[in-house]
């Protein structure tokens, strides 16, 4: 079986892995963008703020990855969100609206009990390269 023809992404705009996997994967002209979490990638610690700071930060993290890959995020299909609080599900919605425009990429939006670092919002990614 042949190696698949992938590339490693990685920026220090966003947030180091905090295990062992990488901040992207681009192959065959999809990039696979790994769960962020609000972390401000210069000190690792969860940003100050609302809910809606954390939703912000996550995004911002998304987006640095991306440009790490060339794109923007324009290209994002898809977005799998991960929330500790169903409730703040309207907050996610303006910041979505005010980072992404329509046609919007498909969602998954899925309530966990926790997540890495005691976070509230967790956010991953699928952009495709045309």
């Amino acid at each position: 079986m042949q190696p698949i023809n992938h590339q490693i992404i990685h920026t220090d705009a966003a947030p180091a892995a905090i295990g062992p996997y990488s901040q992207a994967v681009s192959a065959n002209g999809t990039i696979y963008v790994s769960g962020q979490i609000p972390l401000d990638p210069a000190t690792g610690e969860l940003v100050d703020g609302d809910f809606k700071a954390q939703v912000e930060r996550v995004f911002d993290n998304l987006a640095a990855v991306a440009e790490a890959a060339g794109v923007t995020l324009a290209h994002v299909v898809r977005v799998g969100l991960y929330l500790t609080d169903m409730a703040q599900f309207d907050v996610v919605n303006e910041v979505m609206k005010d980072r992404f425009e329509a046609p919007y990429p498909a969602r998954a939006a899925i309530g966990v009990a926790s997540l890495p670092k005691n976070a509230a919002v967790e956010a991953d990614a699928i952009l495709v390269v045309d």
